[in-house]
């Protein structure tokens, strides 16, 4: 429960659904200044992956990651990773504003990277990873973990495929998270620089949602705005956000982000998410179903014309993305995620972001 409350440390485990043989996809992990890397790597474990190499500058980081992953060998510094012939995948949770520059390392050596988001901060960043994954056909991969590992987010898509609400029009999307004590929290954290805005960081869960679910290619930021309400010490903090955005097929989004998570939920955060089709609407309660006290998330609920229905999908649907990506690397394709669909993503992030007024 106490992981489940801090969404920094929030790393879903699934079924193991292996898509190699044992050993056959060595990874390694590198630079472990979020929690998600415990979740990306819990994903593509499940899904047959072996990490084999771990590193960061902080050994009490690498001692704790290797309590989680024992198989996991400290690395002597980032180039022994990145020299491994062995070494398929390299997953990253570095400060944000680093990111990027973790990707050029890893595939400059001729691997393929998997980060944790927001993938990087500025659009100078951007361009230097779309030209090194041009120029060495590796894999600059985002862990977009509020849909890809969230079931009901999966399941979603999975309605969606089926055309249970016809053509989807509108997203709304709901990212409250908590804060918890400041304190505890890395000084990167409240830096604006490093952690990219509130926008360029827990916004991109909300705006690679809407591209997915609506088919969005490209899109615009018709409004984006930010604003500190409630933590004067830390001033490069912003602790709300909201934009909105227009997709190049007419499909509209609406999306609001804060860290305003009250104490008594039970969760990190009441994530939700509302999809308007021509023919239905779903609405997914991620993580809680607030007042209902059965501790369980991953709650769907469907209207269209053959009625209501509620769906509780956990446990049952998986995370279908962590096996894609590892046969994506092996066999150069792109059935987990498009290159171009992570890097829109990842743009319209930094756009919403750089044009955002500030409300407070």
């Amino acid at each position: 429960m106490e992981q489940k409350k801090d969404g920094m440390h929030y790393a879903p485990k699934g079924k193991p659904a292996p898509v190699v043989k044992p050993g056959e996809f060595a990874i390694a992990a590198a630079h472990l200044d979020h929690g998600h890397i415990y979740g990306m790597c819990n994903g593509l474990t499940e899904a047959g992956a072996r990490i084999k190499w771990v590193y960061d500058p902080d050994s009490a980081k690498v001692e704790a990651f290797r309590k989680a992953f024992p198989e996991a060998q400290p690395a002597s510094g980032e180039s022994q990773i990145l020299e491994d012939p062995e070494v398929r995948l390299v997953c990253g949770a570095a400060v944000t504003n680093e990111r990027c520059a973790l990707g050029l390392r890893v595939m400059a050596a001729g691997k393929d990277y998997f980060t944790d988001k927001a993938p990087l901060t500025t659009l100078e960043q951007l361009r230097d990873a779309r030209d090194m994954v041009r120029r060495t056909g590796r894999k600059y991969m985002v862990y977009y973990s509020e849909r890809i590992h969230v079931e009901s987010a999966v399941y979603a898509g999975q309605l969606i495929e089926e055309g249970a609400i016809g053509t989807p029009i509108h997203v709304d999307g709901f990212g409250p998270h908590r804060i918890g004590n400041p304190a505890a929290r890395p000084d990167w954290f409240f830096e604006r620089e490093k952690y990219g805005g509130i926008l360029c960081d827990i916004g991109s869960h909300q705006i690679e949602q809407f591209l997915f679910y609506c088919g969005v290619k490209e899109a615009t930021v018709q409004y984006s705005q930010v604003g500190n309400y409630a933590h004067p010490a830390y001033p490069e903090l912003e602790d709300f956000g909201e934009a909105v955005l227009l997709g190049d097929n007419g499909a509209t989004q609406h999306f609001r982000v804060d860290w305003f998570t009250p104490d008594g939920l039970s969760a990190w955060g009441d994530g939700r998410t509302f999809i308007l089709g021509t023919e239905g609407y779903i609405e997914l309660r991620k993580y809680v179903n607030v007042g209902t006290g059965d501790g369980k998330g991953d709650h769907v609920f469907l209207v269209n014309r053959e009625g209501e229905q509620y769906f509780n999908v956990s446990g049952k649907v998986g995370y279908p993305f962590f096996g894609q990506l590892i046969l994506d690397c092996i066999h150069r394709t792109e059935g987990a995620m498009t290159q171009e669909h992570a890097f829109q993503a990842a743009e319209l992030c930094v756009r919403a972001q750089n044009q955002a007024v500030t409300v407070r």
